[in-house]
């Protein structure tokens, strides 16, 4: 990696709001860093609120979360027939396969050279690829973090000790934020927290790594407060619920990794997940499913932290960054769009839902045509549309990182793998409840967690946590989980991870890629 990201980096987009508000004091660049900044609170906020556009730009405006989270291993096929179904979207049996470098070869072939842009515009990379295995979008965020921090703990007179206390936590979530996507992606990373860092270092190992957001985040989460008093913050700002989320998540990685002392990191996750749901005094609740979408539109009581779109202030996330893209047809979509682009095995699909179960999920969030193969296929998770008729854009839902469901099922895992059995059912029913499926009662040892698993499936499907499940639990070995096994020695190689972008090279002499992938520029 070139030197890692000295402070002019650092305010790049800092005068963008993911709240749709601009703010009208501007200043040169080089003054954002220095004493004539962070003479007010406006400024303290204007800098922090730059902290959530930055990670927009860095998920939102290429096909990040389908890519990483949602196609990898995936059971999911390209519709014939539909606009999905030519060499644009390759990436999908790419995906599907886990192969990146087949993937990453697009960029140099014959049908589809990317390479060659400036000659033949057709050829650009829309889906972004590159930018994914291209790191420095999210070290742009943990150098604008490090540098409030740092900038907010010395001020005096500007905050209060609470304001302050809380624009720490705000700027320390989204650090540890990146440092965990980082890690998802990539495994070892470089790790730094002082600001204004200029010194080439190499990977830290990604237990250390995660050990250190831990650390970090259990200093200030209850800085944060459950939930604001103002709509348009909640969900969309960092909140005690999506600090604990994230550690939840942290803890669970370690766990899928760590030889050793696995009780400990189950121990936190349930104490964590007890916390979360039995003391935000009210903060949080499951919706009912028929206010579906509310919760994906976005600040609901259920979303714990989201990425924020908005067409009424042309925050828009690009075509290709959304799930929704790829299961919509008409009408929730172009009227020219008869077919959505993907659809699931339906053997897959009808483990999730069997045809002669009750489940609210399946009248809510699909219609009659859940097990179709023929392009009638349709997810209704994400089907807000406030566009013009016959438009081809996505719906103006937000971007949902962590939501309580979520959490919840984190907490009925680490209850399991504890052996508190019959309190894993307990938790794990919450969810099953509010589908008003049927309760589940008996089952025990390898089994509940068996159904912990699939529940998660069910319940997240599209939310960019398919894969990531998979690898952490190990499942990715097994072909009862998913159509496309990793081989027990790519998993050790660290198959699971994306390639890292040779420019991380340049001027670092520390620096190593991921050699399980060929690598390709």
């Amino acid at each position: 990696m070139k030197r890692l990201f000295f402070y002019v980096i650092t305010v790049a987009t800092v005068c963008m709001s993911s709240c749709g508000k601009d703010f009208l004091t501007v200043r040169p660049i080089e003054d954002l860093t220095g004493n004539n900044y962070w003479e007010t609170k406006n400024d303290v906020e204007m800098f922090v609120r730059g902290l959530y556009s930055k990670f927009r730009h860095a998920t939102m405006n290429h096909a990040f979360f389908p890519s990483t989270g949602d196609f990898r291993c995936a059971p999911i096929n390209r519709t014939a027939g539909s606009n999905g179904a030519g060499y644009f979207m390759e990436h999908l049996s790419y995906l599907k396969q886990n192969n990146l470098d087949g993937l990453f070869s697009q960029y140099y072939g014959t049908t589809r050279d990317y390479s060659t842009a400036d000659l033949a515009p057709g050829n650009t990379d829309y889906f972004g690829f590159k930018n994914i295995r291209n790191w420095s979008r999210f070290y742009n965020i943990i150098a604008n973090a490090n540098i409030a921090i740092y900038e907010i703990e010395r001020r005096e007179g500007v905050l209060s000790d609470r304001e302050k206390r809380e624009f720490i936590a705000e700027a320390r979530f989204m650090r540890n934020l990146s440092y965990f996507f980082l890690v998802r992606l990539f495994g070892d990373v470089p790790y730094y927290t002082e600001a204004y860092h200029s010194e080439a270092i190499g990977r830290t190992p990604m237990l250390q790594v995660l050990a250190s957001i831990n650390e970090d985040m259990q200093v200030c989460y209850q800085d944060l407060p459950w939930t604001y008093d103002r709509p348009e913050d909640v969900g969309s700002r960092a909140m005690r619920g999506g600090a604990i989320a994230l550690m939840m998540h942290v803890n669970m990685w370690y766990a899928g990794f760590s030889e050793i002392n696995k009780r400990v990191y189950y121990e936190r996750v349930e104490e964590l997940g007890k916390e979360l749901m039995e003391q935000n005094g009210g903060a949080y609740e499951l919706l009912p499913l028929q206010r579906t979408k509310e919760i994906f539109k976005g600040r609901t009581k259920e979303g714990l932290f989201e990425i924020v779109q908005n067409y009424n202030y042309d925050e828009l996330f690009h075509l290709s960054a959304t799930y929704a893209d790829y299961v919509l047809r008409a009408p929730y979509k172009n009227v020219a769009i008869t077919r959505s682009y993907i659809h699931y095995e339906p053997e897959f699909m009808r483990k999730l839902y069997p045809e002669d179960v009750a489940d609210q999920r399946k009248t809510f969030w699909f219609d009659q045509n859940i097990y179709a193969t023929n392009g009638d296929f349709v997810y209704l998770k994400y089907a807000n549309i406030f566009i013009e008729e016959g438009e081809d854009q996505n719906p103006d839902d937000n971007m949902v990182v962590f939501r309580l469901a979520d959490a919840i099922l984190l907490r009925a895992e680490a209850l399991a793998e504890l052996d508190r059995d019959g309190e894993a059912r307990t938790v794990l029913n919450q969810v099953r409840s509010r589908a008003n499926a049927q309760l589940v009662t008996t089952d025990a040892g390898q089994d509940l967690k068996d159904a912990i698993w699939w529940e998660r499936t069910r319940e997240l499907m599209g939310e960019g946590h398919f894969f990531y499940d998979l690898v952490r639990t190990r499942k990715v070995l097994n072909a009862e989980y998913t159509t496309a096994p990793m081989s027990v020695t790519a998993f050790q190689q660290r198959g699971w991870t994306w390639p890292i972008d040779r420019s991380a090279m340049v001027g670092n002499p520390f620096m190593t890629l991921n050699t399980y992938w060929s690598n390709l520029n």
